[in-house]
């Protein structure tokens, strides 16, 4: 009889055990896609920063010794691109945040 309660006593802690564990690999899980969420959300800003650096950039004539010409227009848009990945490394303008906050809410994470 002894052996039995025993073992009917080490029931509840196994069920604690399992669901601890469980919750540990929930959470890996959601470290995982809050990671996916905040890759994302400062790819999208680097990628508005882009657009938006490109729109400054088009209005501006550099003198002919030290720019213009075809070289210019083809590179234009990766200087504009690496500009705007350095900017949002750096913090951005605070739309990432943002998004990765309305990011998390539609998958049902709290930040």
């Amino acid at each position: 009889m002894s052996v039995l309660s025993a073992l009917t006593s080490l029931t509840p802690r196994i069920d604690a055990a399992a669901t601890t564990a469980k919750q540990l690999v929930m959470s890996a899980e959601e470290k995982a896609k809050r990671a996916q969420i905040a890759d994302t959300a400062k790819t999208f800003e680097a990628s508005f920063l882009s657009v938006m650096t490109q729109q400054m950039f088009e209005g501006v004539k550099t003198s002919a010794p030290f720019g213009g010409g075809n070289g210019e227009a083809m590179f234009k848009s990766i200087l504009t691109d690496a500009m705007s990945k350095e900017i949002s490394k750096a913090g951005g303008v605070g739309l990432a945040s943002t998004i990765q906050r309305e990011m998390l809410k539609l998958q049902g994470l709290k930040e």
